[in-house]
């Protein structure tokens, strides 16, 4: 009886270690599919990053938006809304990149007492040492696993000086450490007033209606999500436009917010190989 109980203890030990663990599977496992055609990293198993990094691909762009007031007909996630779209051209165009989560939580004011887009309903904001940190650990996490590129860029203004001082910091602890990974904040991507006078060199002539909006946000944002912002009620409302602009036809505002992006992405990536070549000297 005890020799049988010992036998039967060896076997069953013997096929707990031979089982895989699927908490901590082979950081070699192969790949059994094929991958998905996405740069956004949510949207991936790790094993498609870790193929993607062997690949070649080394950079990763870190964006941050926000949740905010953005007036009567915008989602309060406008800027996330738009980095959606802008961050997959940008890395697309790139063909080394993917995009990490996009950053919702950023400074949007004081809490007591409440300051700037605190004041409005659904706006959630943290401390500036709050997203210094969070964006401190998504970058430690992304040097890890070997991405030798880190891209900083945000599409609203609070979010820009931590951004930058985050880069600096990082970049030279990393020096530092001998690390081979060099990361960058690029301020060509948040230049609302180079957009501005594009867009008026272009026939778009705006008349401003006091709203946290405009004609190339909502256009954007139309190439995403026509629901964001709010087409079928404005229409029903007949308040489809915005600064003395007919959104009318959808088609045609799309096509602009695809224009926008298109702009975007080309100055966001000059930026981008400005940086990395001005930090290699």
């Amino acid at each position: 009886m005890l020799r049988t109980s010992l036998i039967c203890a060896v076997i069953f030990f013997g096929f707990q270690a031979d089982t895989p663990d699927p908490a901590n599977p082979d950081p070699d496992s192969p790949r059994p599919i094929e991958a998905l055609d996405t740069v956004f990293i949510e949207e991936m198993t790790w094993m498609e990053v870790r193929d993607a990094l062997a690949l070649g691909t080394d950079t990763v762009i870190v964006a941050t938006g926000g949740i905010e007031q953005n007036g009567p007909y915008l989602a309060t996630g406008k800027h996330n809304y738009v980095l959606r779209g802008a961050t997959e051209m940008i890395a697309r165009k790139m063909g080394n990149a993917l995009v990490a989560p996009i950053v919702p939580f950023v400074p949007e004011g004081d809490f007591d007492p409440p300051t700037s887009h605190m004041r409005y309903p659904g706006t959630i904001g943290v401390s500036e040492e709050t997203f210094r940190a969070l964006l401190t650990d998504i970058c430690r996490s992304l040097e890890i696993h070997g991405f030798r590129r880190i891209v900083l860029i945000g599409d609203s203004g609070g979010n820009q000086a931590g951004m930058k001082d985050v880069a600096e910091q990082l970049s030279a602890r990393w020096q530092d450490q001998g690390r081979t990974t060099r990361i960058r904040y690029v301020p060509e991507f948040y230049d609302y007033a180079e957009l501005g006078e594009w867009l008026e060199s272009m026939g778009v002539h705006q008349q401003p209606e006091g709203y946290h909006d405009d004609f190339g946000m909502t256009a954007m944002i139309m190439s995403v999500d026509r629901d964001a912002v709010r087409t079928r009620q404005r229409i029903r409302a007949r308040r489809f436009s915005i600064n003395g602009i007919n959104l009318a036809p959808i088609t045609k505002t799309i096509r602009w917010g695809e224009a926008i992006f298109e702009h975007r992405a080309e100055k966001t990536i000059a930026g981008i190989e400005k940086a990395f070549q001005q930090e290699g000297k």
